[in-house]
């Protein structure tokens, strides 16, 4: 049987900056092994962000339920509020996959500062508003990278057009 060539995409996706944050968090809360791996929480403090079309602060009150997987890799799924610099309110749910070599998670578990080079952070953050100045990100796919501290989360996001 002979396969048809397939016709190439005409439009190859790229990246529109979205924005930079940092989330501050508080301390992880280890419930321990659960059904599906080592479950944490993680609570989200506060924070700011800022880009080209939307800026403003990450409000307390979310948090990121993580598992910790047999295979090392952590599934992160963080779900919070963005309050724009004009007052709306932007709900974001974030899922995504953290994982690098076993010395460098370690490094990263106990506070050390490590390059975001080391590891892999990726996420795929969806958006929701009803405020008509942001709806657009309503519409959209973005993903982003992000970079582990000791005591926040750096997220810089992107648009995929």
């Amino acid at each position: 049987m002979e396969i048809e060539a397939l016709p190439a995409v005409s439009v190859i996706p790229g990246l529109l900056p979205l924005y930079t944050s940092r989330i501050d968090i508080a301390a992880p809360l280890d419930l321990g092994n659960a059904a599906y791996g080592q479950r944490r929480v993680i609570n989200i403090l506060g924070g700011a962000f800022e880009g080209p079309r939307l800026s403003g602060r990450v409000l307390p009150g979310g948090a990121d339920w993580q598992i910790v997987r047999g295979d090392g890799i952590v599934e992160v799924e963080a779900r919070y509020t963005l309050e724009t610099d004009d007052g709306a309110l932007i709900y974001i749910s974030n899922w995504g996959l953290r994982r690098g070599p076993p010395a460098v998670i370690a490094r990263l578990a106990a506070g050390e500062k490590v390059d975001a080079s080391e590891y892999y952070f990726r996420t795929s953050p969806v958006f929701e508003t009803g405020a008509p100045r942001y709806a657009w990100l309503n519409g959209i796919i973005a993903v982003a990278a992000g970079e582990r501290r000791a005591d926040a989360v750096i997220i810089t996001a992107y648009e995929v057009t």
